[in-house]
């Protein structure tokens, strides 16, 4: 049994199927790190980007900012560690392959187009792609027989936690704006037509952390490696969005797409989140390598 895609799979050209995808994973993942960086380089460094509001512009430019200095670097390295063996940066490969989904499309759709359209497109596409061959070719049941020390029940309870949080804190929201017949409010002060957060949340990230918690709850194997994985992400994107709060809010100290509270909120959130990461990422029942 064996934790690792590509370790100790023999250089030959009778390359079986599954080496030839774990061979997938890792030049998407290094397609999509190159990609990455090239778009939100030039997303933060380059002035007239962006033509947006100066608060989303701001907002754009903190979220950039994480994804270039935090996310594709650590992206480079958990792949680099789990080639040599490590279980937690398998799951950390797939916490920040999702940080860089979620954020790509908000890119894509959270910013008025721009010359960058391709390059968030492609992000976006990489990132999706990223996902399917790390979930389709890593060793998810080896995995979960390592984490079989997780208080899973406490985990579930958690995440089922924060999903509800964020359905209130969104409903909080829409649910006036569709009661009043007026959805300005959703989009206000944007400078786009509908709102990608909302979008994504409600419509699948959510839905799927709720799916998760309950399969975690009755010890799923895939569940195992999805929940430790957004965990990882949950405390990486709290801090992100403090970031992109703050440049948003330098941008535009009026505007409450981008508040000091909002900063303190998702910091205390990130801080918060490292718990669970801790009860999850602690020592492991060790396995045998194959």
């Amino acid at each position: 049994m064996t934790i690792s895609l590509v370790r100790n799979q023999p250089a030959t050209a009778g390359l079986t199927l599954q080496s030839v995808l774990q061979r997938h994973v890792y030049w998407l993942s290094l397609l999509l790190a190159f990609v990455a960086a090239a778009a939100t380089a030039l997303t933060f460094f380059v002035p007239g980007i962006l033509a947006g509001p100066a608060v989303t512009n701001g907002n754009a430019r903190g979220t950039a900012l994480v994804m270039l200095a935090i996310a594709v670097p650590g992206l480079l390295l958990s792949m680099w560690r789990q080639s040599r063996g490590s279980w937690r940066a398998l799951i950390a490969w797939l916490g920040f392959l999702g940080y860089l989904l979620y954020n790509s499309f908000l890119l894509l759709f959270l910013t008025p187009v721009n010359r960058l359209f391709l390059l968030y497109i492609a992000a976006f596409s990489l990132a999706v792609f990223s996902v399917v061959a790390l979930l389709r070719t890593a060793d998810i049941r080896g995995l979960s027989e390592r984490l079989q020390h997780l208080p899973f029940r406490g985990l579930a309870v958690y995440i089922w936690t924060v999903v509800v949080l964020n359905v209130l804190a969104w409903m909080r929201t829409i649910a006036p704006a569709l009661l009043e017949g007026d959805m300005s409010p959703l989009v206000e002060g944007s400078g786009v037509a509908t709102n990608p957060i909302y979008i994504q949340d409600l419509g699948f990230w959510l839905p799927l952390m709720a799916v998760t918690a309950w399969w975690l709850w009755r010890r799923r194997a895939w569940a195992i490696y999805v929940s430790g994985a957004w965990l990882f992400y949950g405390v990486l994107e709290s801090a992100g969005v403090a970031v992109d709060q703050w440049f948003g809010h330098q941008a535009d100290a009026t505007s409450p797409l981008a508040t000091v509270g909002a900063i303190w909120l998702m910091s205390a959130m990130a801080v918060v989140g490292l718990v669970p990461v801790y009860f999850y990422f602690r020592r492991s029942r060790r396995l045998s390598v194959s």
